[in-house]
């Protein structure tokens, strides 16, 4: 079994809790209180600056020019099409002008924006990879089985399942996964400690995440 596969095995409860989550399901259904998905929009968006910190320092760790590559392609992406998606939402949604710019982070995005810079900063590549695979794969997970709903939905619900879904965004996965398994394997046992370590309190933040939107 891949270490990926294994390393999310490990955390069953949260990883089921996360991708499985109400949040998640009436978003797919169309049924998701307006009020929460905005709060969810605002506090979301803040994410990218660490994101892209948080890619950026993988894609200079990484140990070749073929791993570099699809996280610097996936990077353009954040950067571009979902940065739109967020946009386009916050104008259609009118979220307010101070919740775009800085919004009052919740307790769990505060502390997923601090794992990230944690990762970042570490200067080890498979503490990187597992927080980047993590924040993918959970996405990836809950979409992928409601792609079919997107017609049915409007823009907002719709494109952020079509953002984390589809041949693409899964060869990204697959690509975060590859890395973190190569990672973790050549790891020492000290720092395949630490990589789970990370990828769990990753697990377990996206589903606090969740849980603080829809609460």
């Amino acid at each position: 079994m891949q270490p990926s596969e294994q390393l999310k095995e490990h955390c069953g409860e949260h990883w089921q809790s996360a991708t499985e989550h109400a949040f998640c399901a009436e978003l797919a259904e169309g049924s998701l209180p307006l009020d929460k998905m905005k709060r969810y929009l605002a506090q979301d968006y803040t994410f990218i600056d660490n994101f892209v910190r948080l890619a950026a320092s993988a894609i200079h760790y990484a140990p070749s020019l073929p791993d570099r590559l699809p996280l610097a392609h996936f990077l353009g992406n954040i950067a571009g099409p979902e940065n739109t998606y967020f946009q386009r939402s916050f104008d259609m949604l009118a979220v307010v002008e101070s919740e775009r710019v800085s919004p009052e982070l919740l307790k769990p995005t505060s502390d997923f924006q601090a794992l990230m810079l944690k990762a970042a900063k570490s200067g080890e590549y498979g503490n990187m990879v597992a927080v980047l695979c993590v924040a993918e794969w959970v996405y990836l997970s809950w979409a992928e089985p409601v792609v079919e709903a997107v017609d049915s939905l409007p823009f907002y619900f719709g494109e952020w399942i079509t953002l984390h879904s589809g041949e693409y965004f899964a060869s990204v996965v697959e690509h975060l996964r590859g890395q973190l398994d190569n990672a973790f394997n050549t790891a020492d046992e000290a720092q395949q400690q630490t990589i789970t370590a990370y990828f769990n309190e990753a697990v377990l933040l996206e589903k606090q995440f969740f849980d603080a939107c829809y609460q």
